[in-house]
């Protein structure tokens, strides 16, 4: 009688816990919805429901998850009709695959080196890397601007790329994963005889994958959707990345907004699922103490 009271407490337990967890969840999807089913009103749809909004009329905003008539006439002009889109949209993968690309070739042998070689000052330095994650745009602004003007880098791709490839949140996560790895493997590794390089390759990136996906990962969510730096540093509108396409669109092209907007979040979407699991182990590592 008692073990079956205590299942019945547990089964309780886990029906409350999974409903506090699912509210949060449709609070943030609810939002993806609207977007979705407001890409497929036609227009005069959308101007009944947001006039009260955005026309200066009378009564409250009203929404529906079925359009009355759905159409795909917002897609048909973005995609087919507005070139510009296209152009942004390959400005932003261009600047994605440029930093990734650089932030892997500068940010994991970093990495690697703070986590398998223990010199002195070496703890330091990786905690000056931490301060320096910590600093917001804002605070580095003026210094960069600064630079990359002296470097004539300013209103080119240049300016967002090389900034970010000398980002140390990607060696902070990357550092995680390396660091999971026993220095009993390292030291073996070496009494047979392997090299430094050869260690590196043949240890260090598969064990410490985890760190470098989710750095990849984050990465790609964070600079998809750079804002702050394109406006601070490309005046030319053909230069700027797909998330500043958003904000030039009026309240009088709601359908083709959400449309846009939906287009945009599928790529991130994308990235999210397939390297959900990498992200969590990374997190993981983030988190364990020396």
């Amino acid at each position: 009688m008692a073990a079956g009271k205590s299942t019945m407490i547990r089964q309780v337990k886990k029906y409350i816990t999974a409903a506090l967890l699912l509210l949060p969840a449709l609070l943030i999807f609810f939002p993806v919805v609207l977007i979705l089913t407001g890409s497929v009103m036609d227009s005069m749809e959308l101007g009944q429901y947001l006039g009260p909004v955005f026309g200066g009329g009378e009564g409250f905003i009203r929404w529906k998850l079925m359009p009355d008539y759905p159409t795909f006439e917002h897609y048909g002009r973005l995609l087919f009709m507005t070139p510009s889109f296209f152009v942004l949209f390959w400005n932003s993968m261009k600047l994605v695959a440029c930093i990734l690309a650089g932030q892997l070739l500068v940010g994991v042998p970093a990495a690697w080196a703070f986590a398998a070689y223990r010199v002195r000052g070496s703890r330091t330095l990786f905690a000056l890397y931490v301060v320096l994650m910590l600093l917001p745009f804002q605070v580095t602004m003026l210094s960069s601007y600064l630079v990359l003007d002296r470097l004539s880098l300013l209103n080119t791709h240049g300016a967002i790329i090389l900034p970010a490839v000398f980002s140390t949140f990607p060696i902070f996560l990357s550092y995680g994963g390396f660091r999971a790895i026993p220095v009993q493997l390292l030291e073996a590794a070496r009494i047979d005889g392997a090299g430094e390089l050869l260690i590196f390759i043949k240890i260090g990136l598969p064990l410490g994958k985890s760190g470098l996906l989710s750095a990849i990962v984050l990465g790609f969510l964070e600079y998809w959707n750079l804002m702050e730096q394109p406006l601070a540093f490309l005046e030319d509108k053909a230069l700027w990345p797909l998330s500043l396409y958003l904000p030039e669109i009026s309240w009088t092209q709601a359908g083709f907004a959400l449309c846009a907007s939906f287009i945009t979040l599928i790529p991130a979407a994308f990235v999210f699922v397939l390297g959900q699991d990498y992200l969590e182990q990374g997190i993981i590592y983030s988190g364990l103490k020396e």
